[in-house]
């Protein structure tokens, strides 16, 4: 079976396609992208200062981070599917503001019953946006009758990016945490508000059942995305403490290595949708997960901070445009309606990386954080083992 991630049934979906098509609402399909990526690394510098603060070992703070993964899986659940038949803009809007308004939260809350209920608030909008931007994604792309998925999943690294290092350098300076996060709320408050008019408004799914299990082909694409995005949370959540824990860096820079991570994820995006086109999708998704597993492999051997941030790279990378072509292989299979197939990956994708790291919280406390990010490699050999059976033979 063969997959052409060029011969999408573009407008399939479109009610409007002159609206979906307009640069203004590739534009604030992009901000939503940006949105969710920097509000979501914003994070991630934060969860040494929340350990230490709620002294609280690596279980718990395991059982925290799934308060994060809970609340998106159940925001997924019901969101995703109301979003692919209704619309996608209210469900971008009440995510991207939610994530701005919990941020803060985060760095107050005082136990670890105040911090679960803030996470549990901040992955509902998370996982919120995440969904509908997708959803919203789809129909864009659609409607410009050429690949775009990677650009877009690019403004999310890029968010990535910024919100990693603008908190990071923010803590370096030595600015509190509640101050950091107000700052970085009001940038995504401000980016919201400017994509508001700009998205698309009205029903744009395709009619059929609220909620469907994924089946056929779809089962295997929504396993690899869970796999993939999984990689993604491991190293959002548990990066800094494995870097720091090691010794190689200190606990104010314990967010560089997410910040080398989002760095290479965004230029293996930005150039993803042409280098899909030119080697295909069975040739990127081979050897993007056999450059993501040699950058673990470096990442868990590495005696220097050097080594380790080369690493960081070379996941970032290999990973890159996995989650791209298993989205537009989602719009291209014929097992089950593409909305419908593009939701259920996107929940099950999405669930991996936020229930995942909770997961890698119980197996450090049992055999350590180094061992539980060797599993994860192991877990990623999936993509290149089955990127023939998903992308066909040729895989173009």
């Amino acid at each position: 079976m063969r997959h052409d991630s060029r011969a999408l049934p573009f407008r399939t979906l479109i009610g409007n396609p002159s609206m979906s098509d307009r640069p203004a609402t590739r534009l604030a399909t992009r901000l939503s992208f940006l949105v969710a990526g920097f509000g979501i690394a914003c994070w991630a510098p934060l969860v040494p200062f929340a350990k230490q603060r709620l002294a609280v070992d690596d279980g718990t703070l395991g059982l925290l981070l799934l308060c994060i993964g809970i609340g998106s899986v159940v925001a997924m659940l019901i969101t995703g599917p109301l979003s692919s038949r209704y619309g996608s803009k209210p469900v971008i809007l009440a995510g991207g503001f939610g994530l701005a308004v919990v941020l803060p939260v985060l760095t107050v809350a005082a136990t670890p019953t105040t911090t679960a209920l803030a996470l549990l608030a901040f992955g509902a909008a998370l996982g919120s946006i995440d969904v509908a931007m997708n959803v919203h994604a789809v129909e864009v792309e659609r409607a410009a009758d050429t690949p775009l998925m990677s650009g877009f999943h690019a403004l999310f690294s890029i968010g990535g990016f910024a919100g990693a290092t603008l908190m990071t350098f923010l803590l370096s300076l030595g600015v509190a945490p509640l101050l950091g996060t107000l700052f970085c709320s009001a940038i995504m408050i401000a980016a919201m508000a400017f994509a508001w008019p700009r998205l698309m408004t009205g029903a744009q799914g395709e009619r059929g059942p609220l909620f469907v299990m994924p089946h056929g082909i779809v089962l295997l694409l929504a396993a690899l995305a869970a796999a993939t995005f999984l990689v993604e949370g491991a190293i959002l959540d548990w990066s800094a403490l494995l870097v720091t824990d090691g010794g190689l860096v200190t606990a104010t820079k314990g967010g560089v290595g997410y910040m080398f991570f989002a760095v290479a994820m965004t230029a293996g995006r930005l150039v993803g949708d042409s280098i899909t086109a030119r080697i295909g999708d069975r040739s990127t998704l081979f050897w993007g997960g056999i450059l993501a597993i040699a950058g673990f492999v470096l990442l868990l051997t590495a005696p220097l901070a050097a080594v380790a941030m080369a690493g960081f790279l070379l996941i970032g990378l290999g990973a890159s445009n996995i989650v791209p072509v298993l989205f537009r292989t989602a719009g291209a299979q014929k097992a089950m309606p593409s909305a419908l197939a593009v939701g259920a990956i996107t929940t099950t994708g999405y669930a991996g990386i936020l229930a995942g790291p909770a997961a890698i919280g119980f197996v450090s406390k049992a055999v350590g954080l180094h061992a539980a990010f060797w599993m994860v490699a192991a877990l990623l050999c999936l993509v290149p083992l089955t990127a023939r059976l998903v992308a066909g033979p040729r895989g173009g």
